[in-house]
C-alpha cells in the first residue's frame, strides 16, 4: 500500500514539475523579445506601409522585432531628463518645458527633449518610407554590397571625400598616409564586421563635415595626437569642451579600461587608422553584435542580448539621430545604385501602441482643426500621400481619382494647405488639400466683410467681421489668407496681425467652393529706434567722414534722419551725415528721427592735429580709408604681422574690441582697432575688417557661419563692423545667405574670400 502511495506521489511530483516547467517556458517566451520574418507577421498598422515599400523594392526584407514591451512603459523609461536631447534653437514642441528643466543645457547647445519628441521618434510607423526606413537597416558588414565607391558617395560634401589621410602625432609631427579615409573605413568595417556605410554615416553624424573638429584634429591641449571619430565616451560635461575631452580621454586609455579591453579596441587611438578601426570594433562589439544592430536600436535600447537592464546602453543622446542618419545612408545607397539590392530591415514592435502614430513636433498643431469627414481624391492623375504637410516630406504612397479616405485633421494653414488623412488600407499621411473634395448639401453663395479701419499700426491686432449668406449653408467655414503675410497675417479666426509696413489684400474664401471677398489694408510702422555705425571717431583737422544712421525698425515708414553737432566750431555735419572736422577738440554729433525727435543716437567726435602723409605709410596690400582698414592676409594676421605693414615713427598700438592691447602673437580680427599715437595721445584710430570673420577672433571658420546664421535669422544681431565683415560681396547690402555660402566655400577651400 505504501509503495502505491509513494508511486502516486512520485507521479504527481513529475506532473507538477512538468507543469511548472511548461509554465516557466511559456512565461519566458511571452516576456522575451523575438523576431518574425515577413510583412504578414507585422501588426496590421505596420503592414500597408511595408507593402508599399515592397512594391517598389521587391528585394528588401522586413523582420518584425517583437520587444514584448508596453508602449507607455517604454516612453516613461526614455522620457527621463538628459536621456534624449534636441538642439536648443528648436521650437518648444521639441523641448522639455517643465519648470527648472526648460532650456537647461545638458550639453553645450543641447537641451532635454519633450515627451512628444520621444514618442514621435520612437514610433517606427512614422518612418516606414523609402528614406527614413534606413534607421532600421541591419548594420552588419556585407562584402557583396559594401565597397569604396559607396563609401565615397556617402562622404561626398565633406572634407573626408576622396581625401588622403594625414594626422599629427603626439609631438605635433604631420604624418602622411597613402590611404584615403574611405580605405580606412572599409578596413575598419572588415575587421569589426560592421557596415562601412554605417561607419561613414556615423562619422558624419558625430564630427560633422570638417577635419578641424576637435575630436579628430589631434590638437586639443593635453590630448595632442589623439583621435575619436565616433565620439565614444564623449559624455556630457559642463566644463568647456568637456564632452570632447571625455572622448579624447577614452581615446587615450579607455577611461581606466583593462588591458584586455584596450587591446581589443586598439586603444590608444593615437593615429587615425587605430581610431577608425578601434571605434568600429567598439561599435560592433558594444552594439551591433549584441542585438543593437540598427541605428534605431543603438539610440533606443529596447533589445539587448547582454542580459542587462534596458534603456541605458544608448550610443547617442540626439533624439533625432536615427532620423538624420537614415537620410545619409539612403543617399549613399541611391548614389551607389544599391537601392535595388537585397537589404534587410529589423523593425521594433511594442504592445499597446497608439492607433494613430504621434505627430511630428515639426508640425504646428494650430495649422489643423479636428475632423472626421469622408472625402475623396478629385485629381485626374496620381496624387502623393506624404509623411508631413509639405512637398519636403517623404512620399509614402499615391492615390488616384475617386480613391476614398477619411480626413482626420483639416488643414487651416495660410497659403498652401494640407489635410491629414487615413486611407482605406490604414496608411496615415498628408495630402494637398486642393485634391480633396467633400460635397455639402447647401453651399455658401456670398461673403460680406467689414473692418472699422483699414489702416493698422504695426503690431496692432484686429478682427475682421464676416457675414455668410445664405445663413442656412451647412458649412460656414471660410479660409482666411493674406496676399502678403509678411506685411499682415490672418489666423483662422479672422484676426489680422499687422507685422510690417506695406499693403496687403485680405481674402476670405469659402472652404467648400470658390466664393470669396477681399479687403485692402495698410500697415504703418512707427520709428522705434535709431543707431549710428560709429560711436566714437578720431578725425584730423579738415578731414571729412560720412557717418551712417539706421532707423529701426527697418520697415519704418519715415526713415529720414536729422543730423546736428554739439559744437560747430569743432566739427559740423550736413544733412547726408558727412562730418567735417574744423579744429582740435571734442564734440557730439547726433542723429535724430524726423518722425520723433526724442528718438536719437550720439557719436563722439575727437578732432586731433593734422597728420602729414609722410608721417605714416601703409603697405599697398592694405585698403585704407580714414577710419577702416581691410585687405589683411587672413593667414598672416597677428599683431606683429600687421605692424610690419605700417611704416611710421609714431606709436602703433593694436587693441581688441574690448580695448585690450594685443600681444604681437595675438590674431587681429574684425573689430580690432589700430591706434596711431603721439606722446600717448591718440591721433587716429582705424577699425579692422577681416572679411569672413563675423565674430572677431581673427579666424574664418565654422564659428563665423554660426554667428552669421544667427544674425540672419534675427536670433542674435551683430554690430555694424561685423556686418560689414560678413558682407563678402562688399556691395553695401546687409549680409544674406549668399554671404553665408561664400564663407562656407572659403572654409572648404573652394573659393577663397578676397580681402
Amino acid at each position: 500500500m505504501s509503495i502505491v502511495k509513494n508511486y502516486k506521489k512520485f507521479i504527481f511530483m513529475v506532473i507538477l514539475f512538468i507543469f511548472v516547467s511548461v509554465c516557466l517556458f511559456l512565461f519566458i517566451q511571452v516576456n522575451a523579445s523575438h523576431k518574425l520574418n515577413g510583412i504578414e507577421n507585422f501588426p496590421a498598422s505596420y503592414q500597408p506601409y511595408l507593402e508599399e515599400l515592397a512594391k517598389k523594392h521587391p528585394n528588401w526584407k522586413f523582420t518584425a522585432l517583437y520587444t514584448d514591451l508596453d508602449w507607455n512603459y517604454v516612453i516613461s523609461q526614455e522620457n527621463v531628463f538628459g536621456k534624449n536631447l534636441v538642439p536648443k534653437n528648436y521650437s518648444d514642441r521639441w523641448k522639455n518645458t517643465n519648470p527648472g528643466e526648460y532650456n537647461v543645457e545638458v550639453d553645450s547647445g543641447w537641451v532635454d527633449s519633450s515627451k512628444q519628441a520621444v514618442e514621435y521618434c520612437m514610433d517606427p510607423r512614422n518612418f516606414l518610407n523609402e528614406v527614413r526606413i534606413f534607421q532600421f537597416e541591419a548594420l552588419s558588414y556585407d562584402a557583396y554590397t559594401n565597397n569604396l565607391d559607396g563609401i565615397e558617395k556617402i562622404l561626398y560634401g565633406t572634407e573626408f571625400y576622396n581625401r588622403q589621410v594625414s594626422y599629427l602625432d603626439s609631438n605635433g609631427n604631420n604624418i602622411a598616409m597613402n590611404e584615403k579615409y574611405s580605405d580606412l573605413i572599409l578596413k575598419g568595417a572588415k575587421t569589426s564586421l560592421v557596415s562601412p556605410y554605417h561607419l561613414a554615416s556615423r562619422i558624419k553624424q558625430e564630427v560633422g563635415p570638417f577635419l578641424t573638429h576637435s575630436s579628430i584634429s589631434g590638437t586639443v591641449e593635453g590630448y595632442k595626437g589623439l583621435y575619436n571619430f565616433y565620439n565614444i565616451g564623449a559624455t556630457s560635461s559642463s566644463e568647456p569642451m568637456g564632452a570632447i575631452k571625455n572622448g579624447l580621454q577614452y581615446a587615450r586609455d579607455g577611461k581606466g579600461a583593462s588591458e584586455e579591453i584596450k587591446s581589443k579596441y586598439l586603444i590608444p587611438w593615437n593615429n587615425k587608422e587605430r581610431a577608425i578601426t578601434g571605434g568600429a570594433i567598439f561599435i560592433g562589439s558594444s552594439y551591433i553584435n549584441v542585438g543593437q544592430n540598427t541605428i534605431y536600436l543603438q539610440k533606443f535600447d529596447v533589445n539587448d542580448e547582454r542580459g542587462d537592464d534596458l534603456f541605458w546602453h544608448q550610443y547617442m543622446t540626439n533624439v533625432l539621430a536615427p532620423y538624420s542618419e537614415s537620410k545619409s545612408i539612403y543617399n549613399g545607397y541611391e548614389k551607389s545604385g544599391l537601392l535595388s539590392s537585397s537589404i534587410s530591415f529589423v523593425i521594433p514592435v511594442y504592445n499597446n501602441m497608439p492607433e494613430i502614430p504621434t505627430q511630428s513636433p515639426y508640425i504646428e498643431p494650430s495649422d489643423f482643426s479636428g475632423d472626421n469627414t469622408k472625402v475623396y481624391c478629385n485629381a485626374s492623375g496620381n496624387v502623393n500621400i506624404r509623411t508631413g504637410p509639405s512637398t519636403s516630406y517623404e512620399i509614402i504612397t499615391t492615390v488616384k481619382s475617386q480613391d476614398k479616405m477619411t480626413r482626420i485633421q483639416k488643414g487651416v494653414q495660410s497659403g498652401d494647405r494640407w489635410d491629414k488623412v487615413v486611407l482605406e488600407n490604414g496608411i496615415v499621411g498628408y495630402i494637398y488639400q486642393t485634391y480633396v473634395t467633400e460635397t455639402p448639401p447647401v453651399q455658401i453663395e456670398k461673403i460680406e466683410l467689414n473692418l472699422d479701419n483699414t489702416v493698422l499700426q504695426k503690431g496692432e491686432r484686429k478682427q475682421i467681421q464676416v457675414t455668410i449668406s445664405p445663413q442656412e449653408a451647412s458649412s460656414h467655414k471660410v479660409i482666411y489668407s493674406s496676399s502678403n503675410p509678411e506685411i499682415a497675417s490672418i489666423d483662422d479666426q479672422g484676426n489680422i496681425q499687422a507685422i510690417r509696413s506695406g499693403n496687403a489684400t485680405i481674402t476670405v474664401k469659402a472652404e467648400e467652393n470658390t466664393v470669396q471677398n477681399q479687403i485692402e489694408i495698410q500697415v504703418y510702422s512707427k520709428v522705434t529706434g535709431i543707431t549710428l555705425d560709429q560711436k566714437e571717431i578720431y578725425m584730423q583737422i579738415d578731414d571729412t567722414f560720412k557717418i551712417n544712421g539706421n532707423i529701426e525698425p527697418d520697415d519704418a515708414n519715415d526713415k529720414a534722419i536729422l543730423y546736428a553737432s554739439s559744437d560747430a566750431e569743432i566739427a559740423t555735419i550736413d544733412e547726408s551725415g558727412i562730418i567735417t572736422a574744423h579744429k582740435e577738440g571734442e564734440c557730439i554729433v547726433t542723429g535724430a528721427s524726423n518722425e520723433n525727435s526724442s528718438i536719437k543716437a550720439d557719436c563722439k567726435v575727437i578732432v586731433v592735429r593734422k597728420m602729414d602723409d609722410s608721417e605714416i605709410h601703409f603697405d599697398s596690400s592694405l585698403n585704407v580709408n580714414s577710419l577702416e582698414i581691410s585687405g589683411i592676409d587672413y593667414k598672416k594676421n597677428t599683431a606683429a604681422d600687421i605692424k610690419q605693414l605700417i611704416t611710421t615713427d609714431l606709436e602703433i598700438e593694436i587693441v581688441n574690441s574690448k580695448n585690450e592691447v594685443l600681444a604681437d602673437s595675438d590674431l587681429v580680427g574684425t573689430g580690432c582697432k589700430i591706434r596711431v599715437k603721439e606722446d600717448g595721445k591718440i591721433l587716429r584710430v582705424y577699425k579692422v575688417i577681416l572679411y569672413g570673420d563675423a565674430n572677431g577672433d581673427g579666424k574664418i571658420n565654422s564659428v563665423d557661419l554660426l554667428v552669421l546664421q544667427r544674425h540672419i535669422l534675427e536670433i542674435e544681431p551683430i554690430e555694424e563692423i561685423y556686418r560689414k565683415a560678413s558682407n563678402i560681396r562688399k556691395n553695401g547690402i546687409k549680409p544674406t545667405s549668399v554671404d553665408l555660402l561664400l564663407i562656407q566655400r572659403h572654409i572648404l577651400g573652394l573659393q577663397i574670400i578676397e580681402q
